[in-house]
């Protein structure tokens, strides 16, 4: 009995793959390769992946701006404050509007 390996892709298969991804890199692309091939959505990934062409969606606000982390605002304005960071302990607890105000607030130029 040998041990043969089981090729879920052929070398055809991956560079059309590799191809309409790099064409197009969305998740529609994923979503149409899987159903080309019979195979699921995350099959297609992590070929993809394997290839190194597979890239992760970047998260976005509702606005379409990139999203800001809480502690980085805090950090801006401990900075804008000419503060240690760890002195503004707790104000992640605030929320994002807040923040950004007192950041707007803080980085405004002195005549």
């Amino acid at each position: 009995m040998t041990n043969a390996k089981i090729v879920n892709y052929t070398p055809e298969q991956t560079a059309e793959m590799v191809a309409a991804y790099l064409a197009n890199p969305a998740k529609g692309t994923v979503d149409a390769l899987a159903v080309q091939f019979g195979k699921t959505a995350r099959s297609i990934v992590a070929k993809l992946s394997r290839e190194g062409v597979y890239r992760k969606a970047v998260y976005k606000a509702k606005n379409g701006a990139a999203v800001i982390r809480k502690s980085e605002i805090v950090t801006e304005i401990a900075k804008a404050m000419g503060v240690d960071a760890d002195k503004l302990d707790g104000m992640e607890a605030a929320t994002k509007n807040a923040l950004l105000l007192i950041l707007a607030s803080v980085k405004k130029p002195t005549v």
